[in-house]
């Protein structure tokens, strides 16, 4: 295998045709089959129904890496249900729709289009915690897995009924104002980036009755622009909103699990607001106060409405979006699977990441762009005012990025860069559950190693950029004498 393929708790990522190759995509994949039929991270083996649920997004490679997955998965006695091209949260939903041993997902998620990943999905739809991805890598780095005999092949079975599934899920959630939206026929710009949001997006859209201008709906893969939805990368979205006169402009990432907002005027406003006005739309809503006597489909426990989850990188306007309602906030480590592991101990009511993931365990603990879409449509739509209004009734915040290369001593020294940061700033709260973060009532600064990158980042959020960029220029200075 690669040297330099990208090693992390839910899957692995690479170049195709450099770090990804059909032989490693075979090899993890025999090894995530062979951890999902027998291998518990706790060391006990406990059978399992043997069947795993593959999807993948539009990237060119995809079709060739999901031959290559099926057959890894069947060399190991695995059946493989194939979802096709869909959305990332379509295949989590399918695991759990399925009872399946677990999912594969091939999607290198916002990453340019040369690359592309496996993500690992447990049996309970989210992907894999450090245990479990820990036994899932040293079982592709063995010298040997348990291959099956001609007896013992693993099937293969389609699944064209996973979109509509998805679709149908969305549409039957309490905190989604099915028939108001209808009502309101909303004009919705959309800019789908050639991803597998094509083969999503513009049907939830149309079943919400909205009237849809779109680019880039091509299922292709042959990304027209950076795939991010930042703000940098909507600029023909926000033309296409103009020129339309759309009520508000929608993009996601390729593998569909994010969405940003472009408001009326064609300004993109931040993927923290989709988060935001998520949480505004279930607290806010008639369906929320009708959810203590609830309980999932899965059996989990009833939810409680005071408790909103998001990572500890996720913006202010989250907290002052869940204060409204007199809910609580929690913070997580960065990582869907900490945020979501985290909605479950906690019972949260909704959570999510400031990257435009909204994560309603009401349907999934897993981050959905159709769920973010449709609660952000039944919140303009109960509130009856325009995107730029509710950004405008909340403080603002400026965010700033920076990264600092980091040498070998990568632990020695992050710990006295921690004591360095701790000790400049005493009056903040410090949470160490991910790198620092530094926090008072209006700013904060988190400083983490990255997990795929030898660089340190640098997050700071104040009421303004002047004030966040102070809080960098102090944490590259501890950064530099530690």
């Amino acid at each position: 295998m690669s040297d330099t393929l990208m090693v992390s708790v839910s899957g692995v990522r690479g170049l195709v045709g450099t770090d990804l190759t059909p032989e490693v995509v075979a090899r993890w994949a025999a090894a995530f089959g062979t951890w999902a039929k027998v291998g518990r991270s706790d060391g006990r083996t406990a059978r399992r129904a043997a069947s795993i649920v593959i999807g993948r997004d539009a990237r060119t490679s995809g079709p060739m890496f999901a031959g290559a997955a099926t057959a890894g998965l069947q060399s190991v006695g695995c059946d493989v249900i194939d979802v096709g091209l869909v959305a990332t949260p379509t295949v989590q939903l399918a695991v759990e729709h399925h009872r399946a041993a677990g999912g594969i997902i091939l999607t290198a998620s916002h990453n340019p289009i040369e690359w592309n990943a496996l993500k690992f999905v447990g049996p309970d739809g989210i992907f894999l915690d450090t245990a479990a991805g820990t036994r899932v890598r040293d079982l592709a780095a063995a010298d040997a897995l348990p291959r099956a005999g001609f007896k013992g092949i693993g099937g293969v079975q389609a699944d064209s009924e996973a979109i509509d599934r998805h679709l149908a899920a969305v549409l039957a959630l309490r905190g989604v104002e099915v028939r108001a939206i209808r009502r309101r026929r909303f004009r919705v710009a959309l800019d789908t980036v050639r991803g597998a949001g094509g083969a999503v997006m513009p049907e939830l859209l149309e079943r919400l009755g909205c009237r849809v201008a779109a680019i880039n709906l091509e299922t292709d893969g042959l990304f027209p622009r950076p795939p991010e939805p930042v703000p940098e990368n909507l600029k023909a979205l926000g033309a296409l909103v103009r020129r339309k006169t759309t009520d508000i402009g929608i993009a996601v990432d390729p593998d569909v699990d994010r969405l940003a907002i472009v408001d009326q005027r064609g300004n993109p406003i931040g993927e923290d607001y989709t988060l935001a006005f998520a949480i505004r739309a279930v607290l806010g809503g008639s369906a929320d106060r009708r959810i203590g006597g609830s309980k999932r489909r899965s059996g989990h426990p009833t939810i409680r409405r005071s408790v909103v989850v998001c990572n500890l990188s996720t913006s202010l306007v989250v907290e002052d979006a869940a204060r409204e309602f007199g809910a609580t906030v929690v913070r997580a480590p960065v990582g869907e699977a900490h945020v979501a592991r985290k909605i479950i101990e906690l019972k949260a009511v909704i959570g999510g990441e400031g990257n435009g993931g909204v994560m309603y365990p009401a349907l999934h603990v897993g981050r959905d762009a159709p769920v973010a879409a449709a609660l952000v449509l039944s919140l303009l739509t109960r509130e009856r005012v325009t995107v730029s209004d509710l950004v405008a009734r909340a403080p603002r915040y400026t965010i700033v990025k920076a990264k600092v290369e980091r040498g070998i001593r990568t632990a020695e020294r992050m710990g006295e860069v921690y004591a360095a940061l701790r000790a400049r700033f005493p009056e903040a709260t410090a949470d160490l559950q991910d790198g620092l973060r530094l926090a008072w009532p209006d700013r904060w600064l988190h400083v983490r190693p990255s997990g795929t990158e030898p660089i340190i980042r640098l997050i700071a959020e104040a009421p303004t950029g002047a004030d966040a960029e102070r809080l960098i220029a102090e944490g590259r200075r501890l950064c530099a004498a530690s």
